[in-house]
C-alpha cells in the first residue's frame, strides 16, 4: 500500500496542479513539502539532501565545488536552497518542485564552468549539487571496454577507475583531475588525446537524463536529436544530467612526456613560428601543447614559451619524428620521460614525480579550492605571422600576468564533420584559452585584472577567427554576451550561440523548443526557445 500511495502522490503532484504558492509559507517548506511527497521520504530525512541558508551544511557544500574565488565572496549571490542529490529520484524531485515554485534551477557537477554559470544567479535561484551521484561502473567485456559514469563524477575518478580494470585503456578527456564529468562531456570534452581519439562526446554511446516533466529518459527513449543537443551542445539547457556511457580506448603499455622552455632571448620566436605548422600536422599520436607567459629575469622582462608534450609511443620514436620535423624545438633524451599511461595523467596533473606516485591521488577532490581567475578562448586556422608573433608578445609584456595555452588540433579531428555533434570547430589549426589568476581579494584588484584581460582580447583580433568569432564551451564567457530570456530571446542567444556552436546552432534551438518549450532549463548563456514550438526530425 506504501508503494501504491506513493505512486498516486507523485502522479498528482507531476500534474499541472502540482503548482505550490509560496506566499503561503516559506520557500523552504513549501518546496520541503513537495520534495518529501516526490520522494515519499518524511522531512526529518531529508536534513543532509535539501539544505536551506540556515542549514550548518549549506555554506560547506556551496563553497567544496566553487572554482572561482571572484565567486566565492560574502557579495557573491547564494542559492536559497542547495539541493545535495542522493539519488535519481532526488534529481527528479528537483526538477518537478524548483518548476512548480516557479524559481530558477542551477545545475552542478564539478564547478569548473570559469564564470559560475552553474552556481550563480541574479535571480532567486536553487542550485542542485551532483557530487554524490559519482558512480562509475567499468566494463571490459562489453565491446572492446566501456562505462558508464554519473555526472558527479571527476575526470580523475573515471581514470583511476579505469585503470582499476585495465592497465591498457583510457579515456581522452580533460588533464585536469577535478574537472566533473557531467559538464565537462556534455560540452564537448577535449584533452591531450584529441589528435589521436578526438572529443570526450565522440565516445558516448548512450546517457541517462531528467527532464523537464521529471522523466528518466536513455539514448532510446530521448531520441537521436536531443541525444546528439547533448553531446556538445551542453546538459544544462536541456536537462539534468544523470549519466554518461562511454567507450574507453587502447593506450600503449609506454608513453612518453616532455617539457621544453625557451625564452625570447632563447628564439622562442623561432620555435612558436615554426610549431604552427608542425603541432596540428605531425603524427595523431602527439600533443604539443604550447604555453606563452610573460617573466621578469634578471630585471628583464621577457616572454617564456612552453611546449608540454604527450606521445602515446617510446622516446626513441619521438626524438626520431621531432628531430626531422621539429629541430628548432631542440628537443633532448634528458627533456623526456617514458611512464604508464596513468602516470601521464598525473604527470599532467602538475606532478612532476608521478613515476612515484600512486594512481589514488587522482581521488583528490580537492573541495573548497579556488583562486581569482578569468579565462577567454580563441581559435585560429591560419599561422600567425613571425611580425603578428611578435607584437603579441611584446603586449604579453605589457599585459602582465596573462597566459596564453596553444592547444593544437589536426589528427583526427580534420576527419570528423563539424555537424556530428554541436561542437563545430573541429577543422581549426587550434584553440587559444586566455588566462589570468590573481590572489588579491577585491574588487578593485578585479577590475585592474579583469580590464588587462579584455584588453589583451582586443589585441588577439586580428589573428582569430572572425564573423563570428568563435569560442570553446566549456571556457564559458559571459562577456562575450548574454540573454534575458524576454522576448528577443532567439536575438540575444544568436550572439553567444553563433560563437560557440556555429552552424549547429539553429538546430540546437529546435531541440531546445521541442523538450523544453517553456524553457524551464535556461541560465544566462543557455539555448533559447522559439515561440513556435518546431515538429522534430
Amino acid at each position: 500500500m506504501k508503494k501504491l500511495s506513493c505512486l498516486i502522490i507523485f502522479l498528482s503532484l507531476a500534474s499541472s496542479s502540482l503548482a505550490v504558492d509560496p506566499s503561503n509559507q516559506p520557500i523552504y517548506e513549501s518546496f520541503l513539502k513537495c520534495f518529501s511527497n516526490q520522494t515519499c521520504t518524511a522531512p526529518n530525512k531529508l536534513c543532509d539532501v535539501v539544505l536551506p541558508q540556515s542549514s550548518a551544511s549549506f555554506t560547506p557544500t556551496l563553497r567544496a565545488y566553487i572554482r572561482n574565488a571572484r565567486y566565492n565572496t560574502s557579495t557573491s549571490p547564494k542559492p536559497l536552497i542547495v539541493i545535495a542529490a542522493r539519488s535519481e529520484a532526488h534529481v527528479q524531485a528537483t526538477v518537478l518542485c524548483t518548476k512548480s515554485l516557479n524559481f530558477q534551477l542551477k545545475t552542478r557537477s564539478g564547478g569548473h564552468d570559469y564564470d559560475g554559470v552553474s552556481y550563480i544567479s541574479n535571480r532567486p535561484y536553487f542550485v542542485l549539487d551532483m557530487s554524490y551521484l559519482r558512480n562509475i561502473t567499468v566494463d571490459m567485456a562489453d565491446g572492446g571496454g566501456s562505462a558508464w559514469v554519473g555526472a558527479g563524477a571527476t575526470l580523475g575518478e573515471v581514470y583511476y577507475s579505469i585503470w582499476q580494470k585495465s592497465k591498457s585503456h583510457g579515456f581522452p578527456a580533460g588533464v585536469c583531475p577535478t574537472v566533473g564529468a557531467g559538464g565537462h562531456i556534455s560540452g564537448g570534452g577535449y584533452g591531450n588525446m584529441i589528435r589521436k581519439y578526438g572529443l570526450s562526446v565522440d565516445y558516448v554511446t548512450d546517457a541517462k537524463i531528467v527532464d523537464v516533466n521529471g522523466r528518466i529518459l536513455d539514448r532510446k527513449s530521448m531520441g537521436e536529436d536531443l541525444f546528439w543537443a547533448i553531446g556538445g551542445g551542453g546538459g544544462a539547457s536541456f536537462g539534468v544530467i544523470l549519466a554518461f556511457k562511454i567507450k574507453l580506448v587502447a593506450v600503449p603499455p609506454t608513453v612518453t612526456v616532455f617539457r621544453v622552455e625557451k625564452t625570447l632571448e632563447e628564439n622562442a620566436l623561432d620555435m612558436v613560428h615554426k610549431w604552427q605548422f608542425v603541432a596540428p600536422k605531425t603524427s595523431p599520436d602527439l600533443f604539443m601543447r604550447l604555453l606563452l607567459q610573460p617573466k621578469t629575469m634578471n630585471t628583464t622582462q621577457t616572454v617564456r614559451a612552453s611546449v608540454v608534450a604527450l606521445f602515446l609511443g617510446r622516446q626513441s620514436d619521438l626524438l626520431s619524428l621531432l628531430g626531422k620535423e621539429f629541430p628548432e624545438l631542440g628537443l633532448r633524451t634528458e627533456n623526456c620521460t617514458e611512464m604508464t599511461w596513468i602516470q601521464s595523467v598525473m604527470w599532467w596533473a602538475n606532478s612532476d614525480n608521478a613515476t612515484l606516485i600512486k594512481p589514488e591521488i587522482l581521488l583528490d577532490r580537492e573541495p573548497d579550492s579556488a583562486s581569482f581567475l578569468k579565462r577567454k578562448s580563441d581559435y585560429v586556422e591560419t599561422e600567425i605571422s613571425k611580425e603578428g608573433l611578435g607584437f603579441l608578445f611584446t603586449k604579453l609584456m605589457e599585459t602582465g600576468k596573462l597566459g596564453l595555452v596553444f592547444n593544437p588540433y589536426g589528427g583526427i579531428m580534420c576527419q570528423v564533420p563539424t555537424t556530428k555533434t554541436p561542437f563545430p570547430h573541429r577543422k581549426r589549426l587550434f584553440k587559444v584559452q586566455h588566462s589570468m589568476n590573481w590572489k588579491d581579494a577585491g574588487i578593485e584588484a578585479e577590475n585592474s585584472f579583469m580590464e588587462k584581460t579584455r584588453s589583451f582580447y582586443s589585441y588577439m583580433a586580428p589573428f582569430v577567427t572572425k564573423n563570428p568569432r568563435h569560442t570553446y564551451l566549456n571556457y564559458r564567457d559571459l562577456e562575450i554576451g548574454t540573454n534575458s530570456h524576454g522576448p528577443n530571446s532567439y536575438r540575444e542567444a544568436e550572439v553567444y550561440g553563433r560563437k560557440y556552436f556555429g552552424e549547429n546552432f539553429d538546430r540546437l534551438v529546435k531541440v531546445k523548443t521541442a523538450v523544453d518549450p517553456e524553457n524551464f532549463f535556461r541560465d544566462e548563456q543557455s539555448v533559447p526557445t522559439l515561440l513556435t514550438k518546431p515538429s522534430m526530425r
